[in-house]
């Protein structure tokens, strides 16, 4: 494992750490145990600012490599810089975040948590090379955010914040990941390296352009380009270190980055010019319009954000017009775009960053953001009234900070689009500068109006909630830091373009290079009197009007409307679409099991006899089918007579047996066709369930004497033969048709030899389907949480209403079996037997990777011991022999398992790889050891706790 790796693992790692430490509260605040991760991962970042210049680093873990998913990481100048931002900003928002986050009210390592959840995530979408492991992450970031805007989810607006900002962001990214899936058909690998290697062939194939569609929707919705914007500003209810993180230098930019990574790709299309340009300019203008009429600072810089992500998006697509020009020249001209973006990206982060941060210390220190209260604070508040300033004269674009060579950057190239006559646009390449010029003139105003109604002006102290004052240093930190790299990057512009810009665009435009040559950047403050300075003048003069009048006219204070308001089209949207599911669901929710059996029957049937007429037929050739010996027909007429009487009994405890004598008999043919494992399974299964099937009909009411109708008997008969019918054929024609080889001669070939096991059901359990099995505990693990988590909420509910007592560890009491006269007897036989079943449930254990048994059949008859332990003396008895908490058990044995399967990674090996060996040891000589048996032990323990969790929730009663 590289670097690399450890490096998107590491804010994992401290996330779960993190929670670890909740209950030491000698600890200092959590922020101070977090800050470390962060700072080491920007150190290590910077260390590879040389290296990434020469030669990429990359490195791969293979996972699924039948479908090319392996988790390839690539760290080029592009990854580079966001990696930057991303552990850079991460650190002081973590630092400030301390000074802002009070312990003692807040639940500050759940906050903590999220975030460090975030962090990886981001690494994770940004440092990936294979499509698919960035979809995870992609996604995950989108379930972090979440978390983190969801917060302070006591309140309305934070959750429908939270709930707004996924469902936006998850259908774009499933729209996304759609558009990774015809990347792969086409090219064969979800490499993103190997896809653009093999651009030429790409270009012409049917699904390119769908393909880019579907990605662009991903990448918009994500970075909140119009009209997918409207969950951002909802996202501001959000603690201001979140807004300040995800909202300005990360989460926001991952659809910025996924348009730079994949434009190598799709900029030769010209559709993805006109898409990204387009949408970019249109989300500049509409966002800095809408950010002058907030009143709240945090929307004004919500807006503003949205405005700054399309000027970056729009830039992207105006670089990507290089792929049009074989010119190297004009290429390069071209592509100063993509450089302008890329610049006013880290730009954005910074001066963002420090508003957020500014906003939050007033919100902090006055009680209120409402710029309609505040004026005023310049005396008071010095500080940050300097990092203010500098952080508006950077959105602003003045000079000289860094915003003003970005925002002179992109003056540069919507003129060039125009002059140049770019795909015979005539008059209408007049229209993008014009807008630009427009969208920056409306940036400097909400910059100016910010400043000045905040700062400017009489102090309102009427209005405030707390007395204001000057912040404490150490929330005063992380704002000034970024205030003066925002100046530093417009006063040496080149420390930036040479060390992060330069590997960036050599990344995004790899076609511009011959081989072993470098991207060239060089910026500077001044390039005398040129129509970009023109341009600022003019907006500075036509910004500061409108902050005149908006300031005369005391605009702040009037209602502004929109004729199209997005907002509440997805509120009516969500609206309609929940009552529709609401009216569709209601047909068929009934309520009644019977209903949702005969649907689920119904459609088995319908759709497996259906998909065997249409291909394969009715399988009557039966000529190659084994005999059938003496036993086996006994047992086969046993089972159907058993089964024919069950739906003819009227007692429950005689359906019951007759269920389980059904089961038995099943056993029995285990026995016959020599599969001790499964008939080993079966039968303690069986045992177990007759038990759960008494307890859960303990709870039913009493059965009615009426006797069904015969539409009611007839719709049950013709259901359960057809199911039976279709099953049986399928059996046969499954038996008749085998175009393939059985694989069970490879299982029996190299079980022992790749596994080390004789066992061959238990070593494709453990090793060659270990993911499956992993998978099923996690099932069984959630099924048990649920039963358990129900039946707990219910007598909550019955306790909060008084109709059931508290119990001493008050979660119900258990149900008495009345007494027989058996009791003593039973009692006395329990108290060996279960001793018994015990020692050899664990020699199952111990040597099912050779003989039968196993993890999940020793857990089985461990817990069939507990079951006769609860039969022969009460469930109650239970808590008292053995006070274990079996949900806590069930989630050991699920971490065992998964910490199995991850181990492999520190040797290099995917996932659930298992190693095995002889060792010599003292008393037992020759052994064999084997990782599987751990994996098992995983298995062993959850299948016990599941069990127990689900017989022991039933069984509490009112």
């Amino acid at each position: 494992m590289s670097l690399l790796h450890l490096s998107i693992l590491l804010p994992f790692a401290g996330s779960a750490c993190v929670l670890l430490t909740r209950k030491w509260r000698t600890l200092p605040h959590a922020g101070w145990l977090v800050f470390p991760i962060p700072l080491l991962l920007f150190v290590y970042f910077c260390s590879q600012i040389a290296s990434v210049q020469s030669v990429p680093t990359t490195a791969s873990i293979p996972w699924l490599p039948f479908i090319d998913i392996s988790f390839a990481v690539y760290l080029d100048g592009l990854s580079l810089l966001f990696s930057l931002l991303i552990s850079g900003i991460g650190a002081l928002v973590t630092l400030y975040s301390i000074f802002y986050m009070d312990r003692t009210k807040e639940d500050v390592h759940s906050f903590y948590s999220y975030l460090l959840l975030f962090m990886g995530a981001m690494l994770g979408v940004v440092l990936s090379d294979n499509l698919m492991i960035l979809y995870g992450f992609w996604e995950l970031t989108s379930i972090a955010s979440f978390l983190l805007i969801g917060f302070w989810h006591h309140r309305d607006r934070s959750r429908y914040g939270a709930q707004k900002s996924l469902l936006i962001t998850v259908f774009g990214g499933l729209a996304m990941f759609a558009g990774f899936v015809l990347l792969y058909v086409m090219a064969g690998t979800f490499s993103v390296r190997e896809i653009i290697a093999q651009l030429g062939s790409l270009q012409g194939d049917a699904l390119f352009v769908p393909s880019l569609v579907l990605v662009l929707l991903g990448a918009c919705t994500k970075s909140a380009q119009f009209p997918f914007h409207i969950w951002l500003p909802d996202a501001m209810e959000a603690p201001t270190p979140v807004s300040a993180y995800l909202h300005s230098a990360t989460m926001v930019k991952a659809g910025l980055y996924l348009v730079a990574r994949l434009s190598p790709i799709y900029a030769a299309e010209a559709l993805w010019f006109w898409i990204v340009t387009t949408t970019g300019m249109i989300t500049l203008i509409y966002g800095s319009y809408q950010a002058i009429k907030q009143k709240d600072l945090k929307a004004m810089l919500a807006f503003s954000t949205i405005s700054q992500l399309g000027l970056v998006m729009c830039l992207l697509g105006l670089g990507s017009a290089s792929a049009f020009f074989a010119d190297t020249a004009t290429a390069l001209f071209f592509a100063k775009a993509t450089t302008a973006g890329l610049l006013h990206l880290l730009n954005h982060a910074l001066f963002k960053g420090a508003l957020f941060m500014v906003v939050g210390i007033i919100d902090h220190e006055t009680g209120t953001r409402d710029i309609r209260k505040l004026g005023g604070l310049m005396t008071i508040m010095p500080v940050t009234f300097t990092v203010a300033l500098l952080g508006t004269a950077s959105m602003a674009g003045l000079p000289p900070l860094g915003g003003f060579i970005s925002k002179e950057m992109f003056f540069t190239s919507v003129l060039q689009i125009q002059q140049l006559g770019l795909w015979n646009m005539k008059g209408w390449g007049l229209l993008i500068p014009a807008i630009a010029w427009v969208a920056s003139v409306f940036t400097f105003t909400y910059s100016m109006l910010l400043l000045v109604n905040t700062f400017g002006g009489k102090l309102k102290p009427d209005k405030l909630e707390t007395q204001p004052h000057e912040a404490p240093a150490g929330m005063l930190a992380a704002p000034v830091i970024l205030g003066l790299l925002a100046l530093m990057a417009g006063l040496f512009p080149n420390v930036l373009g040479g060390s992060l810009v330069a590997p960036a665009m050599a990344a995004i435009h790899p076609y511009l290079l011959a081989a072993g040559e470098q991207y060239e950047v060089q910026l500077s403050l001044w390039h005398g009197l040129t129509a970009e300075v023109w341009m600022t003048l003019g907006v500075v003069a036509a910004g500061s009007a409108i902050v005149w009048l908006y300031r005369r006219r005391r605009l702040e204070y009037k209602e502004w409307t929109l004729l199209l308001d997005l907002n509440r089209g997805y509120d009516k949207g969500l609206e309609r679409l929940h009552s529709a599911s609401s009216k569709v669901t209601g047909l068929y929710m009934t309520g009644s099991l019977r209903a949702y059996l005969l649907y689920i029957f119904l459609f088995i049937a319908a759709s497996l006899g259906i998909t065997m007429l249409a291909t394969y037929g009715v399988p009557w050739q039966m000529d190659d089918l084994a005999p059938i010996s003496v036993y086996e027909a006994a047992v086969a007429i046993g089972l159907a007579l058993l089964a024919l009487a069950i739906p003819l009994l009227r007692g429950r405890v005689a359906s019951i047996l007759a269920t389980g004598g059904v089961g038995y008999l099943v056993t029995l043919l285990f026995v016959l066709y020599r599969a001790p494992d499964l008939a080993l399974t079966q039968m303690i299964i069986e045992t177990v369930s007759v038990a759960l099937f008494l307890l859960c009909f303990y709870h039913l009411p009493k059965r009615s004497m009426e006797k069904p109708t015969r539409s009611f008997r007839f719709t049950n008969a013709l259901i359960a033969g057809a199911i039976g019918l279709i099953v049986t054929l399928l059996a046969i024609g499954a038996s008749d048709a085998r175009p393939f080889a059985s694989i069970s001669e490879f299982f029996i070939a190299e079980s022992y030899r790749l596994a080390g096991g004789s066992n061959m059901v238990n070593v494709i359990l453990v090793d060659f389907r270990g993911f499956d099995t992993m998978l099923e505990i996690t099932v069984l693990g959630i099924a048990s949480l649920g039963i358990y988590a129900m039946i707990r909420l219910r007598l909550d509910e019955q306790r909060a209403a008084g109709t059931v007592g508290q119990s001493g560890n008050g979660a119900g009491r258990y149900i008495r079996l009345p007494d027989r006269s058996n009791d003593v007897i039973l009692k006395t036989v329990s108290k060996v037997a279960i001793f018994i079943i015990v020692a050899f449930s664990l020699y199952l254990f111990f040597a099912g990777h050779n003989s039968p048994g196993g993890g999940f059949i020793g857990g089985l008859m461990t817990s069939a011991a507990i079951v006769l332990l609860a039969l022969a003396f009460g469930l109650d008895v239970i808590e008292q022999v053995l006070p274990i908490d079996f949900t806590r058990l069930t989630a050991a044995g699920l971490l065992i398992a998964v910490l199995t399967g991850a181990g492999s990674f520190l040797l290099g090996a995917p996932f659930l790889s298992h190693a095995f060996g002889h060792f010599y040891l003292p008393l037992l000589g020759d052994t064999e050891l084997a990782t599987a048996v751990i994996f098992d032990l995983g298995v062993y323990l959850a299948v016990v706790g599941v069990t127990m969790t689900i017989i022991l929730s039933i069984g509490r009663e009112k």
